[in-house]
Formats: structure tokens, C-alpha cells, sequence
């Protein structure tokens, strides 16, 4: 289930791509599929041997171009160890929601990715989120949970005061939202109620089947209730 549009952000194979804040590697995954060179980054060494593996998998399944390369690294998303310009392009997808110093990681994304480069942000979008929180504490108040809700205005501000350019922005997961609406409902760790269990099937189904009906009730969906909103920005050219 990806919530960024590779195609939008601009990846082309061989560039270095970095997934910060990887977690199960989903996005790491298209983009090595798509033949690009991945560094997936995290801070949990056990969701980094998993996307690793699975790395592995992948090359041996002939799943991937020859060329694509791709890595793991373990980090502090305040202090990424690359250096300056090192990226192509680079995804943060539904981490600074999480991230206490969110200025500073900006900043880092920032840092390492090329003048003419792009970044996709993604993060839960305010109104659902809203909602979320209004239903349920233990949604968001969780060690490593949820710590902020971002405006659209906000998130474009601390983006573009490191001194990237705003080039667009999306919603997505249209259909996701009202499954969260009746977790924090019914309680967000209660997977046995029945009307969770059964949304949660429809989820199911439209993640492996892709059924018509559903790709166009989530484009309907999306720009209104969207749960994530995406970001995609640029770093200048130098001079």
C-alpha cells in the first residue's frame, strides 16, 4: 500500500534514493523495483533485518532490474550519517508525525538531498486525525505514537524554510479513514469487534484484488478524507 506517487516525485532508475523512517520497507520496496539504489533508514534494527531480508528475496526472484542496488541503515533521523547532497530523491513517509525535533529532521532531509532533488512528505492529514484523536487517547498516546496533528499550512512552512520549493500536494487513503474512525471507536486494540473486523476485511481485499469498484470509491474518497497527506517538494539549483 504505497502512499506516494514515484512517478510524480520523479524517480528514475539508478538514482539514490533514501526511505527515511522505512519501517517495514514498503516503500523501499517499489523503489528498488522500479531499479533505483536504495538506502532504507530506521531506528529499529529489528524492522530493518526484515526489509533486508526481503531485499534479498526480491534479487533472487528476479524482482528487480539489473543495476538496482539497495542497503539498510540503522540512524537517528536528527543526525542522518550521509553526506551533504548524497540523495537523488528522498521519501518520509508518515514519520515526523512521530518525531519530537520535526525542524530538525527537515532540515537533515534537507541537507542530504541534491539541488534539482526531490522529497515526498507524507503525514496524516488534519481532519481525520482530528477525528482520531476526539475517539480515542490511546490512538495517539503510545510510546513512539503520534505527538502533533499538521495543518497543511504548518508542514509547508517548516519545509520550505529549510529552503525547499513546494510542487504539489495529494491526499490519499481515502478508504482507510473511516476503518481508524471505527477503531478509536471500539477500541484501537479491540480487532475482534465485528464491524472492525469486518472493514478490515474490505481493506484487505482492496490492497490484494484491487477491485474497480473500490479504486474508484477511493478516488472519490481521497480528496475528501483522505488519511495521509503528501507533499512533494524541490531543492533548488545552486546559483
Amino acid at each position: 500500500m504505497l502512499t506516494v506517487d514515484f512517478d510524480r516525485l520523479g524517480l528514475r532508475p539508478g538514482e539514490r534514493v533514501l526511505d527515511m523512517g522505512c519501517g517495514a520497507g514498503r516503500h523501499a520496496f517499489e523503489m528498488y523495483r522500479r531499479g533505483a539504489d536504495v538506502v532504507a533508514f530506521d531506528q529499529d534494527a529489528d524492522e530493518l533485518a526484515g526489509v533486508r531480508d526481503l531485499f534479498g528475496a526480491m534479487k533472487e526472484a528476479g524482482e528487480v532490474p539489473d543495476g538496482a542496488e539497495a542497503d539498510v541503515k540503522e540512524g537517528d533521523a536528527l543526525a542522518l550519517p550521509f553526506a551533504d547532497g548524497e540523495f537523488d530523491r528522498v521519501v518520509a513517509a508518515e514519520v515526523l508525525e512521530h518525531v519530537p525535533a520535526d525542524i530538525q529532521a527537515i532540515a537533515e532531509l534537507a541537507r542530504v538531498l541534491r539541488p534539482g532533488g526531490t522529497l515526498a512528505v507524507s503525514v496524516p492529514r488534519w481532519f481525520p486525525e482530528v477525528v482520531n484523536w476526539k475517539l480515542s487517547h490511546d490512538y495517539h498516546d503510545t510510546p513512539g505514537g503520534h505527538i502533533r496533528i499538521y495543518t497543511d499550512a504548518e508542514l509547508v512552512d517548516k519545509v520550505t524554510r529549510a529552503g525547499l520549493v513546494l510542487t504539489g500536494k495529494d491526499y490519499a487513503h481515502g478508504l482507510h479513514t473511516p476503518y481508524w474512525w471505527i477503531k478509536c471507536a471500539v477500541g484501537v486494540h479491540d480487532d475482534d469487534h465485528p464491524l472492525a473486523k469486518a472493514y478490515h476485511r474490505l481493506l484487505v481485499w482492496e490492497i490484494m484484488r484491487q477491485p474497480r469498484v473500490l479504486r474508484w470509491a477511493g478516488k472519490v474518497l481521497d480528496p475528501v478524507i483522505g488519511k495521509s497527506m503528501v507533499l512533494y517538494f524541490r531543492k533548488p539549483e545552486v546559483g
